[in-house]
């Protein structure tokens, strides 16, 4: 039997899909599993256990195989994309020490350490020490270390979760160069581990080489399915298993995004903007761009951590009686949300949101907060709704531009992928602020299609990216435009918006004093 389908694992935030392709980018069949598990034994603190990982998706395969016609036989190939910057310690036998650390966590370790005098002259020389600092209160290593050092002293190997995945498939320690997305010593602009001689070591002191995988380019052979995988996932045993990318690297190429042209807005809990370059660019000054899934190629990315978690956020907050409403009705719940949004003008009059609920490293910076102004005694939680959708694609937009200066050339299409581009509103809103056409994909799950592109490259079931980005990915639907609004927007944008974090960042300043929050280490 021909063997024309290929299955994708998508890991995401809030569920496991495994999803089956054919070479056309049709998505076949899905078996989609919610991640429920996560716990905060710490405010602040996000952890969810391998096991409980590693059963999602078993469930979701066993659940695929339940309910789809394709026959295994005619699957060439699995390969896996996962959210990033979620850790784990190993033991020498291959075992967790403790739950993964999730790239949610807002645990910070301590500064304790300095690197040798020429790092920490040059650094202050160009301005980056708090930046290097930051660093190393977020890196995860240095937490454990610190504050579980019997863990520390046990651990063997230190994963993110596609190389605990890889190793769960293949009993091998192995990843993709297109996954290292963390507070990990790797060098970005050449794609492997970080030289011995380079800070991010010294930065990390706990960690050595032997801990980390052996690194491959995305769409490489990682091996083959093992028994053990293969009795749990139902999975062929011996299938090939191709090494993917990052989520959200995947899901650049899933939406057809090749050429730096071209971006990719991801409406998902994060939001981010991305273009592919084969250019090594900083779209912020010191802040490396990530591994793309095309081999020696770069992602332009630009985050807005709490992205569409705003809209989830919005939703348990002020929207029950929407989902109240849906489930005696049989519709969606972002139908009636998205009237919600159609109740109120472009503008949502005047009602601004600055969608920082997290602080950052620059922009945002570490004092960074949310806000909302603009009230008045006109405004409803319909407004408030609006100006989420709105704030959000202002950050993006802001993004964009921040781009476009460092690279040089202009961004003339915006492809909108994730969940939040299930909004018709959302689409239109970032159609109008961004004044360009807002392309939403063929279909929804675009970091699975991505992946399975990725394999479909590498068993030569299409010669190259090129080809297979344009067989595989095409365009669904096109929001233009509106000109009236586009210039209310624009007018907002450029003479409030811009103005905004300038504005009140002092201001942030004063309460994280005041407050302690965000905490200061």
């Amino acid at each position: 039997m021909d063997k024309t389908y290929i299955l994708a694992i998508d890991n995401g935030t809030q569920s496991v899909r495994a999803l089956l392709f054919d070479l056309h980018g049709n998505l076949v069949d899905k078996s989609q599993v919610g991640i429920d598990s996560y716990r905060s034994p710490e405010p602040g603190w996000v952890e969810n256990d391998a096991d409980a990982f590693w059963h999602s998706l078993c469930t979701a395969c066993q659940r695929l195989w339940a309910n789809t016609r394709v026959p295994k036989d005619a699957i060439a190939g699995a390969v896996i994309t996962a959210q990033r910057g979620t850790l784990v310690p190993l033991d020498a036998k291959g075992q967790p020490l403790r739950p993964f650390i999730v790239w949610m966590d807002q645990r910070r370790a301590q500064q304790t350490h300095r690197l040798a005098w020429w790092w920490e002259s040059a650094f202050k020389l160009i301005g980056m020490r708090d930046t290097i600092e930051h660093f190393q209160r977020e890196a995860e290593a240095n937490w454990i270390a610190q504050n579980e050092p019997e863990v520390w002293k046990r651990t063997d190997k230190f994963l993110l979760l596609s190389g605990y995945l890889h190793h769960r498939f293949t009993g091998k320690f192995v990843d993709s160069v297109a996954n290292q997305v963390g507070y990990i010593p790797f060098d970005y602009k050449n794609g492997r581990w970080a030289p011995d001689w380079d800070w991010k070591w010294q930065a990390m002191p706990g960690i050595r080489r032997s801990m980390l995988p052996e690194l491959v380019p995305a769409g490489s052979m990682l091996g083959s399915v093992s028994a053990e995988a293969a009795r749990d996932t139902g999975i062929p045993e011996g299938l090939p298993l191709i090494a993917g990318a990052a989520d959200k690297a995947c899901e650049v190429i899933g939406a057809g995004c090749l050429t730096p042209e071209i971006a990719c807005l991801s409406y998902g809990t994060a939001a981010t903007i991305n273009t592919t370059t084969p250019k090594y660019l900083e779209a912020t000054p010191f802040i490396p761009p990530y591994p793309a899934a095309v081999p020696g190629h770069y992602n332009t990315e630009i985050q807005i951590t709490r992205g569409f978690w705003l809209v989830s956020w919005f939703k348990e907050q002020f929207g029950l009686h929407e989902q109240q409403l849906a489930n005696r009705q049989g519709v969606a719940p972002e139908s009636l949300f998205d009237e919600l949004v159609n109740a109120v003008p472009p503008g949502a009059h005047g009602l601004m949101l600055q969608p920082y609920w997290n602080p950052g490293i620059k922009v945002p910076g570490p004092e960074a907060k949310g806000a909302i102004i603009g009230f008045g005694d006109v405004h409803t939680r319909a407004h408030v709704y609006r100006a989420i959708l709105e704030g959000l694609a202002y950050a993006l937009r802001e993004a964009k531009e921040r781009i476009e200066k460092r690279g040089g050339a202009p961004i003339t299409r915006v492809r909108v992928s994730g969940g939040g581009s299930q909004s018709d509103a959302a689409m239109q809103i970032t159609a109008n602020v961004f004044n360009l056409p807002a392309e939403r994909p063929h279909l929804f799950e675009t970091s699975g299609l991505g992946a399975a592109i990725l394999a479909a490259v590498s068993l030569k079931l299409h010669p190259d990216f090129a080809t297979a980005i344009r067989e595989m990915t095409r365009i669904g639907q096109v929001f233009h435009p509106e000109p009236q609004h586009a210039r209310t927007y624009d007018a907002l944008y450029t003479q409030v918006y811009r103005r905004m974090y300038e504005r009140l960042q002092p201001l942030y300043k004063s309460i994280q004093d005041i407050t302690g929050y965000p905490a200061r280490h």
